[in-house]
């Protein structure tokens, strides 16, 4: 039976990772468990429990600055900052239903760790984006500190990028400095409906380099607009190409009304408001039309985006394919039927041609021990993974394995 250590403090958390280190016993790191069926299976028979490492320490509106536990929970933070009308602007996935929770349970720390980014990432960036400073014990049981919670006057490797889409695999975090922003005061959406996938990258490449500032675009094909919550997306009966535009009141208004011109020739448009378009938007962002079945396989695939509809369009082919695009196409939400495999070969032979990526986010154990997670890495990269987990973590004693086998 695995043993837990649950730090109180940093300073227990360096304590923990050098009694691992002097008994060569790798640490399963964990806040609170909520993206724990992420990445590879891996063996550890203790875990680093960081879920008592909560709260906000401090919080300074008029800064736009926050500071917190890497525990602390999403929606814990999510209520301060609106309850102060900001936001995390990387709009942070809560990928509890797509993974078999019960209710969001994500962690700050949590949101790191995967470098989340939803679908404003193409106008405000990632976590990595955010992060200002934070502070951790690495794998050689040392505490350390890197940014600030002020961005000029820092000097210094700019660790908070590297730390960022680490999976826990090179430092135990233990506190967080954020950078957040103003709430939009309106949020309108833009729909073209019933555009083929070809047609709605092309619309999507529009809208995005138009002058109408648009923060988000997403393709929903009609098979799975049915799954909305939003009424008018689920009685649609076509696909739903979606643009969304916000900001000040009139601004919002008036750039709507020229972006919905301009985009006339594609056909039938026409605007969710702000109540409906947070909803709508929450559901492209925590991936809500692939949730069910629970069983079948989930795939991320980051391709460019001009090559999102030629990717989708083989992707359509294999057994079982339902699949949804944000990002103006650049990134594929895609579900299979389940297999032994998740169709790990083909869904990386049609993905690699086009120059992407793809991870799979949701399959079973054993399918995540029999193929890689994440897509495999050139000899390059993967030696120079190997060498940045070792100037962090030389024992491989912080959850080893999993994002790549010996890493």
């Amino acid at each position: 039976m695995a043993s837990t250590f649950r730090p109180a403090d940093a300073r227990q958390v360096e304590e923990a990772v050098t009694w691992a280190i002097s008994n060569g016993e790798p640490l399963e790191v964990v806040g609170r468990s909520s993206k724990r069926v992420l990445g590879r299976p891996f063996q550890a028979e203790t875990v680093l429990d960081l879920s008592g490492l909560s709260g906000v320490i401090d919080y300074e509106p008029e800064e736009l600055v926050l500071t917190a536990l890497p525990s602390t929970p999403m929606a814990e933070l999510e209520k301060l900052l609106a309850e102060n009308n900001q936001m995390l602007a990387f709009e942070p996935m809560d990928l509890t239903a797509l993974l078999g929770g019960s209710k969001s349970e994500g962690s700050l720390a949590g949101a790191l760790m995967i470098n989340s980014g939803g679908p404003r990432r193409l106008k405000a960036g990632s976590a990595r984006d955010h992060l200002l400073g934070f502070e951790a014990v690495s794998g050689r049981g040392e505490q350390f500190k890197s940014g600030a919670r002020v961005v000029k006057n820092v000097t210094g490797y700019d660790l908070p990028k590297i730390i960022c889409g680490s999976y826990g695999t090179l430092a135990a975090v233990t506190k967080i400095d954020v950078k957040v922003l103003p709430m939009p005061e309106k949020v309108y959406t833009v729909l073209l409906l019933g555009l083929d996938a070809n047609a709605a990258v092309k619309a999507m490449g529009a809208a995005m380099n138009s002058a109408h500032e648009v923060s988000a675009a997403a393709h929903v094909p009609v098979g799975l607009t049915a799954k909305s919550g939003v009424s008018y997306i689920k009685g649609a009966g076509t696909s739903v190409t979606a643009l969304r535009i916000e900001g000040f009141g009139p601004s919002v208004e008036r750039r709507c009304a020229d972006l919905k011109s301009e985009l006339s020739a594609f056909g039938t448009v026409e605007e969710l408001h702000t109540m409906n378009s947070q909803s709508f938007w929450l559901e492209v962002r925590d991936v809500h039309y692939l949730v069910a079945p629970m069983l079948e396989p989930v795939w991320r695939i980051s391709v460019p985006p001009s090559a999102g509809a030629t990717v989708a369009a083989k992707l359509s082919e294999m057994d079982g394919a339902a699949w949804f695009s944000d990002w103006a196409g650049g990134l594929i939400w895609l579900q299979l039927s389940a297999s032994d495999d998740a169709g790990a070969g083909a869904v990386r032979t049609a993905v690699s041609a086009a120059g992407g990526h793809a991870t799979l986010v949701r399959a079973g154990q054993e399918v995540r021990a029999a193929v890689p997670v994440f897509h495999p890495q050139p000899d390059g990269i993967a030696a120079l993974s190997l060498r940045l987990k070792e100037s962090f973590d030389p024992k491989h004693i912080l959850n080893p394995g999993r994002m790549y086998a010996g890493v």
